[in-house]
């Protein structure tokens, strides 16, 4: 009898425990990793943007999994999230934004999440769906299907009024079959419509279809709804208002970084013009000097050949008749005057005048941006 827990059946070597794993936090890869977003987070704290400069395709790919492991451990500030755009060719630029992501499930189920009731008869209709039930040339289709059409964007257009958003003429034009409503949402319109999905179908299940279509959509997102054997149409309604809604948030973010980068373009091209006008006068004035010091170097030659005409006529004195050392002496005396007149230093100069630089005098100083403003091409 072997009384040793360390020995084993048919004499083999004594089991070695496995050692236990090391957490996946601790590990080289995510420890560094987190490390690196937490320095990302308190330097947007702090810096409010962080741009990451001609990096190459490692480096984006890195930024980005430092960014997802910041997201995913819970990282960011609250009330705030992570968001990073294209910046200056294959440039990042993260920064942090308000509230949750758009497209984040929290927002996605309270998009949802709230019913909008649609209503069952045809009565009290907004003003747009009136003109929408006159006008025979829109929402052209069996009867029944115009009818739930027509409840479908009343209550649309009924639930968006009572959020206090705008409803509207659509702008977008409609084929026949189609008709639909603006939602107007902080400034931003967006078109919902609706039309027969099979028109030309013969399957009686397939003809009576209704698809609803938010126009526009963007990568990503839902803008087509239909009817399924867990949901209508009906009950889609606030999935389609609360997608105008997040769209809505998405391009009021767009809007203000767009404002912030022509705020930013604006600056660094009235910097570029300062320095360029500032560069231009200097090159004005350079050119005056370099005039000016040319005239005093003539000055100072013809005022070597009068020193030296002037010694040659006394050499000449009585050698030379007087009537050409007089000659000589008229023309001595009238070199001397000129030799003055062009003579920058005969008195004390000032600064030259300069003038306002003309639009083609800043291009050469302007690096590529254009002297005639910041949205326009460069004038090199």
């Amino acid at each position: 009898m072997i009384d040793d827990d360390s020995a084993v059946a048919g004499g083999s070597e004594p089991a070695v425990p496995a050692s236990p794993r090391t957490p996946y936090g601790e590990r080289p890869v995510p420890r560094a990793r987190r490390a690196k977003a937490q320095e990302l987070i308190e330097r947007l704290v702090a810096e409010g943007r962080v741009r990451i400069t001609d990096p190459d395709d490692d480096e984006v790919a890195e930024w980005r999994r430092v960014v997802n492991y910041a997201k995913r451990h819970g990282l960011e500030p609250a009330g705030k999230r992570i968001e990073k755009v294209p910046c200056g060719g294959p440039g990042l630029e993260l920064f942090l934004a308000d509230g949750p992501h758009p497209n984040a499930r929290s927002q996605r189920s309270k998009a949802g999440g709230d019913p909008v009731p649609a209503p069952s008869r045809l009565g009290n209709l907004h003003p747009i769906v009136t003109a929408l039930k006159d006008d025979e040339r829109r929402l052209v289709m069996p009867s029944a299907l115009r009818r739930r059409s027509l409840l479908l964007l009343q209550g649309l257009a009924a639930e968006a009024v009572r959020r206090g958003y705008a409803v509207r003429k659509a702008g977008s034009s409609f084929y026949p079959r189609e008709g639909g409503v603006d939602v107007a949402v902080d400034g931003f319109a967006y078109t919902v419509t609706v039309r027969q999905e099979f028109p030309e179908s013969t399957d009686p299940e397939r003809s009576v279809r209704l698809v609803v279509e938010l126009a526009h959509g963007l990568t990503g997102r839902p803008g087509r709804w239909r009817d399924r054997k867990t949901r209508t149409l009906e009950e889609a309604l606030g999935l389609i208002l609360g997608e105008i809604e997040a769209r809505a948030v998405e391009d009021a973010r767009r809007r203000q970084e767009e404002q912030q980068a022509h705020v930013a373009r604006e600056l660094r091209w009235q910097a570029a013009m300062d320095g360029a006008k500032e560069q231009a006068v200097r090159e004005q004035l350079a050119r005056a000097l370099c005039e000016e010091a040319a005239r005093w170097q003539e000055a100072a030659d013809l005022s070597a050949y009068c020193n030296a005409l002037e010694r040659r006529i006394g050499e000449l004195i009585g050698v030379a008749d007087e009537s050409t050392l007089d000659s000589a002496r008229l023309w001595l005396e009238w070199a001397r005057e000129y030799v003055r007149s062009i003579d920058p230093l005969a008195s004390l100069p000032g600064l030259p005048y300069t003038h306002e630089p003309t639009r083609e005098e800043l291009k050469p100083f302007l690096r590529g941006w254009s002297p005639d403003g910041p949205e326009c091409l460069g004038g090199r």
